[in-house]
């Protein structure tokens, strides 16, 4: 299968390009800068421009451009470009491949569990509607901007990520450096809720979109076990041989990181992935203890 992928230069982008790769498909990716390398083709999201040539042959595209999230604090000119370079960039792609001859079989999209909002204890599935906060809102939007290519007649998948783990990036490495100083603990009252995936999960999951015909809509991108940020200190703790009982009060992480802290670090999404094992699919790290353990022990 011949794929196109935005984003590949990040930490999903970059690990599902040498998957596939290594799987036997044929991989091309859109770049705002491409090089001499003959899979990279330009495109601007913000002015709608592109190069047609890159969706020559393409079966599927994986959409995964857009501004990080947790690079900054949160201001208005920092939510503005979290929300536009995500709704601009995936309206321009799915108005793209509408409007091909040939388009491909499947565009798959990421999203969020902030889709969700903060839901306290409450399981969630795909069947939840949004909840509220600004993660809720560019969720929302995101997810409306594949529209053009669905309505097309193109399998659309939004890709309801959750914390992603990884010792090569992501939430994972800045996580580990209290505990090495043994300063580590659960974050605020510890209650809350955190739906995780590794990314070896989210790549396979990706290449099962990719080939599967019934994962169709949001799919809850979590593993099977969401855990409480106590339970996560506890375990990331106990993997490390360090101690997990100083907490980062909810006080201090609303004074230093304001609204990003309230919906990042103490929002709590206790999401299950019902689509994706509905589909078959067997996670390789599907407990916390068992990630963690494999995680950090490539270090």
């Amino acid at each position: 299968m011949k794929t196109l992928i935005t984003g590949a230069s990040g930490l999903v982008g970059s690990a599902l390009v040498a998957q596939l790769r290594q799987s036997g498909h044929e991989v091309v990716r859109l770049v705002r800068r491409p090089s001499a390398e003959g899979d990279a083709f330009a495109w601007d999201p913000r002015n709608g421009t592109m190069d047609d040539r890159a969706f020559d042959g393409v079966e599927g595209v994986v959409h995964l451009a857009g501004a990080p999230i947790a690079a900054q604090r949160w201001t208005d000119q920092v939510k503005q470009e979290i929300l536009v370079s995500r709704v601009q960039g995936t309206r321009t792609l799915a108005e793209a491949v509408a409007r091909l001859p040939q388009p491909p079989r499947v565009l798959i999209s990421a999203s969020g569990v902030g889709f969700y909002g903060s839901c306290g204890d409450e399981v969630v599935n795909e069947e939840r509607p949004a909840g509220s906060g600004f993660l809720a809102e560019v969720a929302q939007q995101w997810e409306q901007a594949t529209v053009p290519a669905s309505a097309a007649g193109i399998r659309v998948v939004t890709m309801r990520l959750g914390v992603i783990l990884s010792p090569a990036g992501g939430a994972l490495p800045r996580m580990l450096l209290p505990f090495r100083f043994g300063a580590g603990g659960p974050v605020g009252s510890g209650n809350q809720f955190m739906s995780w995936i590794t990314l070896d999960d989210v790549v396979s999951s990706v290449q099962a979109m990719l080939e599967k015909d019934a994962l169709v809509g949001p799919v809850n991108m979590v593993a099977p076990e969401p855990v409480t940020s106590r339970e996560f200190a506890r375990t990331l703790g106990r993997v490390l041989h360090r101690p997990s009982l100083l907490p980062l009060p909810s006080f201090a992480i609303r004074l230093l990181m304001g609204e990003m802290g309230e919906e990042l670090l103490l929002a709590s999404t206790r999401a299950i992935p019902d689509k994706l094992l509905a589909s078959g699919y067997a996670f390789h790290h599907p407990d916390l203890v068992q990630a963690l353990g494999a995680l950090l022990d490539r270090r």
